[in-house]
């Protein structure tokens, strides 16, 4: 299976029309600066002391949270994490996935200039500060 790439109003679309819900893989201080509106947050990487490490219980929440037929876009802050959060979601047995390319900021050049413009860019609609029902702590209480 191909996971595939969509643009953020494309991605709107899904969520909108085809019962997609949007999982935001950005770090949880990332997620609180700034989300698509009604996304969940589980961190492929968490922010530590010494820069980003992996979230040993990425997988573990999803699976949780979502069945492994659930509609899922996937977005991160450019695009790079959702990508790989996205191979990890496709080989532990996830079908349903879209990666939104361009993440929350946009995608960038070598020289740091937008090349795409992420969701929030695009005017699509946002939320700020933590989510009491999708943030990533509400998900990962019993």
């Amino acid at each position: 299976m191909s996971v595939r790439r969509v643009s953020p109003q494309e991605a709107k679309q899904l969520l909108d029309t085809d019962g997609y819900v949007y999982v935001d893989v950005r770090s949880v201080g990332e997620y609180n600066q700034g989300h698509p509106e009604k996304s969940f947050n589980v961190p492929l990487l968490n922010m530590g002391p010494g820069g980003m490490s992996p979230n040993p219980d990425f997988l573990a929440v999803m699976k949780k949270k979502f069945p492994l037929d659930a509609k899922l876009v996937v977005g991160c802050a450019a695009g790079g994490r959702s990508a790989k959060a996205c191979s990890a979601l496709e080989q532990a047995g996830f079908t349903q996935l879209v990666d939104q390319r361009a993440g929350y900021e946009g995608a960038k050049d070598s020289f740091g200039a937008i090349t795409e413009p992420g969701w929030s860019r695009a005017g699509l609609p946002v939320a700020s500060g933590p989510d009491a029902e999708r943030g990533y702590e509400a998900l990962t209480k019993v």
